[in-house]
């Protein structure tokens, strides 16, 4: 037989649904407290290591700047970078002299480059070449030394450097469309104008305290014997059998005497 509900069966039902209800309730409550606990922490937790990442961020930049600094006397100039091992530093040196030598050395070399590069321009494919070349080679490695000491020495270049640019290579390029006569006595004249000059420079620094500068002089004792190198080769090439050679070779050097003079100065 169906047993039939009574109303007393029905409260009883209410009864347990709303336990049920009250208890999932209860359990959703406690999940969201949890949940809240746990974003509570989740933030914390993120704050401290971006916190803990900040400072250890600071902390590296402080010593990134304390490495920098440390070097720097108390009137601000580096005393601790030395050139090469030798007690020729930042702060013990006549720094209008250098910066002046510098310059005007760096000009130079970059000028020198340009020429031989118009003269390749004109004669790479002939017979003079590889000569060429080769002397080229050795004004490149001029000019990337003088290029390092210009950062070493905070020296800026001189500001007509797009002009020797131009006037170099058309140097090269207009001595070399002579032949290869034109283009050694080129040479020639540039050479000896540079080794010239290199040696006022020695000098120089020799009559301010040589030992200060011994590596600088180094350098430049170094870039004249080569600079006299290609002045020979470009005798042996016969140079003098250019047109015009004595007035060619005084026009070229009168030229090279003025570059100087503006390049140490601007």
């Amino acid at each position: 037989m169906e047993r039939k509900q009574g109303p007393r069966g029905v409260a009883t039902d209410a009864r347990a649904r709303s336990a049920c209800l009250t208890s999932s309730v209860r359990h959703q409550s406690a999940l969201n407290a949890r949940l809240a606990r746990f974003a509570q922490w989740r933030g914390y937790l993120v704050t401290t290591m971006s916190c803990a990442a900040l400072a250890a961020a600071v902390h590296s930049r402080w010593r990134l700047r304390a490495a920098v600094l440390r070097p720097l006397s108390a009137y601000g100039r580096r005393i601790s970078v030395r050139f090469y091992s030798s007690g020729m530093t930042l702060d013990n040196i006549n720094w209008a002299t250098v910066d002046r030598i510098i310059r005007v050395d760096h000009a130079g070399e970059y000028g020198a480059n340009r020429i031989y590069a118009g003269q390749m321009a004109v004669l790479g494919r002939t017979s003079v070449g590889p000569v060429i070349q080769k002397m080229w080679d050795q004004e490149k490695d001029h000019l990337k030394k003088f290029n390092e000491l210009m950062v070493t020495f905070r020296v800026r270049p001189t500001v007509l450097m797009p002009f020797w640019n131009v006037v170099g290579f058309a140097l090269g390029a207009g001595t070399a469309l002579l032949g290869k006569e034109g283009a050694m006595a080129c040479t020639v004249a540039v050479e000896e104008s540079i080794a010239h000059h290199y040696n006022n420079q020695i000098r120089t620094l020799m009559e301010k305290e040589p030992e200060k500068y011994e590596e600088l002089l180094q350098v430049i004792r170094k870039f004249r014997d080569e600079e006299l190198e290609h002045h020979d080769i470009g005798l042996e090439h016969d140079a003098q059998l250019a047109p015009a050679y004595t007035v060619l070779k005084s026009l070229i050097q009168a030229g090279c005497s003025m570059a100087i003079y503006l390049s140490e100065r601007f």
